[in-house]
């Protein structure tokens, strides 16, 4: 045994090693104790056990330091358990301000007998719940929210309804459980975009095959599409080399682009009432589990969206998209440190036409993605730039 003093001028015994006559050695140091076994914790003036050694010390911690932990481990489920363990977790819950909902399936309107104009692969986003959240976070909802039915009688949480007992939210990152854009394997598409009211800007990264290979260097190869007698060139759609309109090559990229911009403009939609609810939040972020696409909010952002209501589409539930002016590059061949070969690599850089994106540095296009992304973008905007517009849609 050792003897640890703390700062309440107590003793702490602390087991350090079995030696031959420890016992004996505490006895003469607190005879009252001989022949009994020692407390957990001895005061060092009386030599008494301190009542102290009764109470639950993680009770002692401040509420602030509880919210920190809170904090850290932000997942809802997580938070769905933390509730249930005492009356002050209870009560410290919903005031958590990092807060993350990881949504297992997305519900139809079919399956959940919800009428709407949208139809087709978007229109499952009209609404979506979280299906398959264990037990924690069904408490989680009860005990926060209004105890109008039984635990039993709940059965899906959209994150409306989950998100709206928490009061001081000020980051929050929703992830779906894949992404909407049905690719085929060995296919690369990803976006990321940013929204105000509307669509702010969107940079998409698109390839029509990924392979791996065991090189590190980084090269291009030359097919005729793309002439690299000026990299750093920049030239209207109309210029595009005759045998990226012969074998598809644009109207793919272009589908490519539509089906980006319909799938980020719904997620937006759908975030308007949590917005709406949560006047405290300073980041948003919406992504999928396939890293396919991720839409993000900052401080201004939400406060536009506050202040000046969306503008929907008219023929299904999302965000108009505006007119748009786009930057295009593209390397028929790219291989990326690590051994990942990009073949049809393409990078849109996208902003609505009332920003000249000609007079736009091409920083925040390579910033978009994470590695090895980030590698492929940075090399794709130093090749020649191909300008296009699109009208709203």
């Amino acid at each position: 045994m050792a003897l640890v003093p703390d700062l309440a001028g107590e003793i702490w015994l602390e087991e350090v090693a079995e030696v031959t006559g420890k016992a004996s050695h505490l006895c003469d140091i607190f005879p009252k104790h001989a022949g009994k076994s020692l407390p957990e914790k001895i005061s060092v003036v009386t030599g008494k056990p301190s009542p102290s050694s009764q109470l639950d010390h993680f009770d002692r911690l401040p509420d602030s330091l509880l919210l920190l932990v809170f904090n850290k481990i932000g997942d809802v489920k997580a938070l769905g358990r933390c509730c249930v363990v005492s009356k002050r977790f209870h009560a410290l819950i919903p005031q958590v301000d990092n807060v993350v909902v990881k949504v297992d399936c997305v519900i139809s309107n079919e399956e959940t007998g919800i009428s709407g104009k949208g139809k087709g692969v978007f229109s499952s986003f009209l609404k979506f719940f979280v299906c398959s959240f264990s037990k924690p976070l069904q408490v989680l909802q009860h005990l926060l929210g209004p105890r109008k039915t039984g635990l039993t009688e709940v059965s899906h949480h959209s994150p409306n309804e989950v998100l709206k007992n928490f009061n001081e939210i000020q980051s929050l990152r929703i992830v779906l459980p894949g992404g909407e854009l049905g690719i085929e394997e060995g296919v690369l598409l990803k976006w990321k975009a940013d929204f105000g009211t509307t669509l702010e800007s969107c940079v998409i990264l698109g390839a029509s095959s990924v392979t791996n290979q065991e090189k590190t260097t980084v090269s291009f190869e030359e097919d005729g599409f793309v002439s690299e007698n000026n990299p750093g060139a920049i030239e209207d759609g109309a210029n595009f080399p005759d045998p990226f309109y012969t074998n598809g090559g644009l109207k793919l990229r272009v589908v490519w682009t539509i089906s980006s911009l319909i799938a980020a403009s719904a997620r937006h939609y759908l975030l308007q009432q949590i917005i709406s609810d949560h006047p405290t939040l300073e980041n948003l972020v919406l992504t999928d589990s396939d890293g396919q696409g991720v839409l993000s909010m900052n401080k201004e952002q939400l406060h536009e969206l506050r202040v000046k209501p969306l503008s929907p589409c008219a023929s299904s539930s999302r965000t108009q998209v505006p007119a748009l002016n786009m930057k295009l590059w593209y390397a028929p061949y790219m291989e990326l440190p690590g051994g990942m070969v990009l073949k049809g690599a393409t990078l849109v850089a996208i902003r609505p036409s009332e920003q000249p994106i000609r007079k736009v540095p091409d920083g925040w296009v390579s910033l978009a993605f994470e590695e090895p992304f980030r590698t492929a973008a940075s090399l794709l905007v130093k090749r020649r730039t191909y300008c296009l517009e699109m009208n709203s849609f």
